[in-house]
């Protein structure tokens, strides 16, 4: 059995990864800034027969970091999943409102690894870490500027520090989810009538993604069955990020 915290973890793909990991027999730790929704998911996972520690904190006090991994009995990795976002035009947005989402993303998530990496170092320990990217932190993306810089800059750190630490025996890799029908995302994104079915029309496997997938993904990277994977991006969005074909694909009735 590991200890994995797991930060954003209150609600959506983080609440969802946090009870994957549960499930498969791991101490899990969940992180969010809401101690009342952090409690709500401690008592999801409880009517699922499953066990949490929750820990509220905001991923960008490097302090608070320290202090919960430091003072953790044992801790064998994290998932960086804690982010944040909204839409808007590039040259309307404030840099305060830039700082945030950037600040939420790439500093959370250097606080949480760097502070893992020394506790693992100093006990001589091998562990896993799991940034939770998107396909926008290489395709871009028009209103969202803000958060690709951010995952963006988690992409090049991933692959950093994979370099830095495996010789420690910690494997740092990023899972890049295509669009899931969160509440929060649906309220934003699907909201205009026929947004779905335009989106839907752009993936390969023509359907959204699900927490559960994103959660699959994660657990595997997180594994001893992943234990000679690192600095890698799995990428799990249906193909959507594959960009539009040249030709089109042949129709279910032409292959029949």
């Amino acid at each position: 059995m590991k200890t994995l915290i797991v930060t954003g973890g209150s609600a959506g793909i983080g609440l969802q990864i946090g009870r994957r990991l549960a499930a498969d027999g791991h101490e899990v730790v969940l992180v969010g800034r809401n101690v009342d929704r952090l409690k709500d998911a401690e008592i999801s996972l409880a009517g699922d027969g499953l066990d949490c520690r929750i820990a509220a904190l905001d991923v960008r006090d490097d302090t608070a970091v320290k202090q919960l991994v430091e003072n953790l009995p044992r801790v064998d990795g994290v998932v960086n999943n804690a982010a944040g976002n909204f839409t808007a035009r590039t040259i309307d947005m404030s840099l305060n409102g830039f700082r945030a989402v950037v600040e939420i993303s790439l500093y959370g998530t250097f606080n949480f690894s760097t502070a893992l990496a020394r506790r693992l170092i100093a006990d001589g320990r091998p562990g896993a870490i799991c940034n939770i990217i998107t396909t926008y932190a290489w395709t871009g993306a028009p209103g969202v500027a803000h958060s690709a810089a951010g995952k963006a800059g988690m992409l090049a750190f991933t692959k950093s520090v994979a370099r830095e630490w495996g010789q420690h025996g910690i494997r740092v890799n990023a899972v890049a989810p295509g669009f899931v029908p969160t509440e929060s995302a649906t309220a934003h994104i699907l909201s205009s009538p026929g947004a779905a079915d335009r989106m839907l029309e752009l993936i390969p496997l023509a359907r959204f993604g699900r927490t559960e997938d994103i959660a699959d993904a994660v657990t595997f990277l997180m594994s001893d069955q992943a234990s000679y994977v690192t600095g890698s991006v799995l990428t799990v969005d249906g193909g959507r990020s594959l960009g539009p074909s040249m030709h089109e694909a042949p129709s279910k009735q032409d292959l029949t």
